[in-house]
């Protein structure tokens, strides 16, 4: 089982107020922090949505594990070092909280089951590090789109990998640390006093997360 994630980051550089959108997108634009991104290196933080899924592959043929999403909050800190004009080098370490529902199908279980035995609830809390590589075009007036990508550890605060307790319990277990690679795309827009940065990224778990049960049938 491993997790796949989107996130919609808002990320600000600096403090401050927006700028009159004429200002930002006009035809001949006043140009804001002209300067700012060619700092070695500079500081910022996000706030965003996430919402996570599960991708399970099965051993046997059996009825699919219905996994339900919903939408997770995640903030953190961004350090960029600039390596090259277009180019730089991102850690954005935060905390995401998300939780998920699993519909485990009747076929499961020998004894007739109850909606709460076929049922379980993954809510979590990761602290999130990834390393990511920027790849920034040229800017037109207040506006730089760009790519990014790279790779990252999340830490699951609530994974309960260390419990001896398992399905069987009611409790679903989940490894703590997991790895993942991360793409994505998003634009930097400039106003007066800051960067404003809206960007979606897919976050796609390399290993597999689920700890099994200690009795499977």
């Amino acid at each position: 089982m491993r997790k796949i994630v989107v996130i919609i980051l808002l990320v600000i550089s600096t403090s401050g107020i927006a700028q009159k959108a004429n200002n930002l997108f006009g035809k001949d634009p006043i140009i804001n922090l002209e300067n700012f991104q060619q700092q070695r290196v500079y500081f910022g933080f996000y706030l965003g949505f996430n919402s996570y899924d599960f991708k399970i592959d099965y051993k046997t043929v059996s009825e699919d594990i219905q996994a339900k999403k919903s939408t997770g909050f995640n903030v953190g800190l961004v350090a960029d070092l600039r390596l090259h004009e277009h180019i730089s080098l991102r850690f954005e370490p935060g905390l995401y909280y998300t939780k998920r529902d699993l519909q485990y199908p009747t076929s499961y279980f020998t004894q007739t089951p109850t909606n709460s035995d076929k049922l379980r609830e993954v809510n979590s809390t990761y602290i999130h590090f990834p390393l990511l590589l920027k790849f920034s075009s040229l800017r037109t007036g207040n506006v730089r789109p760009y790519l990014l990508g790279g790779v990252s550890a999340t830490l699951n605060l609530s994974s309960n990998a260390k419990s001896i307790d398992d399905n069987y319990n009611d409790l679903f277990r989940v490894k703590a640390w997991t790895t993942n690679y991360e793409l994505g795309f998003g634009i930097d827009i400039f106003s007066e006093y800051f960067i404003f940065s809206p960007s979606i990224r897919g976050v796609f778990g390399l290993n597999n997360e689920l700890i099994p049960d200690n009795n499977p049938d």
